[in-house]
């Protein structure tokens, strides 16, 4: 099978010889939704970072629709890749159409995509509210189509039913245009819901797998893994 983004025995650090994530594998399918979970200090960012093209591999290679790259990241949107990062990417001092036609979307999917933002299209990003700011960042990110989506945290700092909202759109994504999508969330039991597979990083290593819906019958002993030395295994 030729996965949508795919890391093979991934080594990634922001010192040469010295890797923050160690020997990861982790794959999504198009129109798959996978959640990738740990605590604090795990990897997750840093993995996000090297499948984006953004930190160089030590080890191990990342494939994009089934080809290995070590192309950067403005290369690899061109070939269908968005990138989320938990930092909001709004242009302060442009309105919502303005933030819209800077990224190259489609403005009336955009806001097909968030309905919440139209009465706001002439409000400048530095007075969007935190949860419009993401919806404005999603929605430039899942109007142009993506073949992959990478969001990390989409959630940080936002009220629960702005969450909803986010995720309820990239799920759409996925199972309409065929988004293979990789989540990194913080918020365990409401991912689960979305997501089809699941990762857990502890310590730069993947030390848990499986579907989602099994891993809702373990979500206490997930939570505990956070806490604990982690869990290692592979769900079948």
């Amino acid at each position: 099978m030729s996965y949508a983004i795919e890391a093979a025995g991934l080594c990634v650090g922001y010192h040469a010889g010295q890797p923050v994530v160690n020997d990861v594998d982790l794959c999504v399918e198009p129109g798959e939704i996978v959640a990738l979970l740990g605590p604090n200090g795990a990897g997750k960012t840093t993995t996000m970072l090297a499948l984006a093209g953004e930190l160089p591999l030590l080890g191990g290679e990342v494939r994009l629709h089934g080809e290995a790259t070590r192309a950067p990241l403005h290369a690899r949107a061109r070939d269908g890749l968005a990138f989320v990062t938990e930092e909001r990417s709004v242009f302060m001092g442009l309105t919502t159409a303005e933030n819209l036609r800077v990224g190259r979307c489609d403005e009336q999917r955009a806001l097909n995509l968030f309905p919440e933002l139209q009465s706001r299209i002439d409000v400048r990003g530095g007075l969007l509210s935190g949860g419009e700011q993401q919806m404005l960042t999603l929605a430039r990110a899942l109007s142009r189509s993506p073949r992959v989506l990478l969001a990390d945290e989409l959630s940080l700092g936002l009220a629960p039913k702005v969450v909803t909202r986010l995720l309820e759109a990239v799920r759409a994504a996925a199972r309409e245009n065929g988004t293979a999508v990789l989540l990194v969330e913080q918020h365990v039991r409401k991912v689960l819901k979305y997501a089809d597979r699941v990762y857990v990083m502890r310590r730069g290593e993947i030390v848990l797998s499986g579907h989602a819906a099994e891993m809702r019958e373990r979500i206490d002993e997930i939570e505990e893994s956070y806490l604990s030395g982690g869990v290692a295994e592979t769900i079948a």
